[in-house]
């Protein structure tokens, strides 16, 4: 009866190899002992384990090896698509479609968009606030391309442009308090509720100022006032550090 130098399992007369543990069956005659045997089995097992180590991962080794697009390539790329999108709409406008100038609806959506890339994309170095201001000037001109599909202008005068002013003012004041006064949770919460409830008001205040030419807030008025609300809330949870740090547990921020 023979059993396995390694686990020590029971093993057949026939057996070429351990059925558990798969170790080779020698016999001690032909490899000159016990001994020589397991000195065999040491370095086969030595040289499986290098094997082993040596044998490349089916996974890479290091993180990054596959190459990153180039910002400045993909931003030639998407102001090449706007500008293709652009440049075909004007041409189809001026030689197939040539009854209403709607090629400026599209060709206007596409310097918008553009200019919004400049700082995502193509240039990220740019300044928020200058990013913010390049967005409210193509907004403007964009409206003031639609003028020629209304045939009118006192609506962009009267009404577009200067929305578009508040807008943008209301977006650079809350940018500003973002990245200077402190930032959490309840803080941001503080100033979208603030700058929600004067964006609101000042719609409404141009308007009514527009279309009746006299000003008397009613559904701002709403809104207002529960962002008043909302801002007490926050600022007596600011203002109370247990019962700040009780809300934040709750609401798990």
């Amino acid at each position: 009866m023979s059993y396995c130098v390694n686990c020590g399992v029971e093993l057949d007369g026939s057996a070429r190899e351990c059925p558990l543990c798969n170790t080779p069956v020698l016999n001690p005659k032909e490899y000159g002992g016990y001994t020589a045997i397991r000195t065999r089995l040491s370095q086969a097992a030595n040289e499986s384990q290098e094997g082993r180590q040596e044998a490349e991962p089916p996974f890479p080794k290091e993180k990054g090896q596959v190459e990153t697009v180039n910002r400045k390539d993909l931003g030639i790329l998407l102001s090449m698509v706007v500008l293709a999108t652009a440049a075909t709409c004007g041409v189809l406008n001026a030689l197939v479609f040539r009854g209403v100038l709607w090629s400026l609806t599209v060709i206007g959506a596409c310097v918008v968009l553009w200019v919004i890339l400049i700082p995502a994309v193509i240039y990220k170095g740019q300044s928020v606030y200058v990013s913010l201001l390049y967005d409210g000037a193509a907004t403007g001109i964009y409206l003031y391309m639609l003028t020629y599909l209304t045939g009118s202008k006192d609506w962009v005068w009267g009404l577009g442009i200067p929305i578009t002013i508040l807008v943008t003012l209301i977006a650079e004041l809350l940018t500003l308090c973002i990245r200077k006064f402190p930032r959490s949770f309840l803080t941001v919460a503080l100033y979208l509720f603030t700058a929600l409830g004067l964006l609101c008001m000042g719609l409404e205040i141009l308007i009514d100022r527009y279309l009746a030419k006299d000003i008397a807030l009613s559904w701002s008025a709403v809104v207002l006032t529960v962002c008043v609300i909302l801002d007490i809330t926050v600022i007596t949870m600011l203002s109370r550090r247990h019962l700040r740090e009780e809300v934040r547990r709750r609401l798990h921020f």
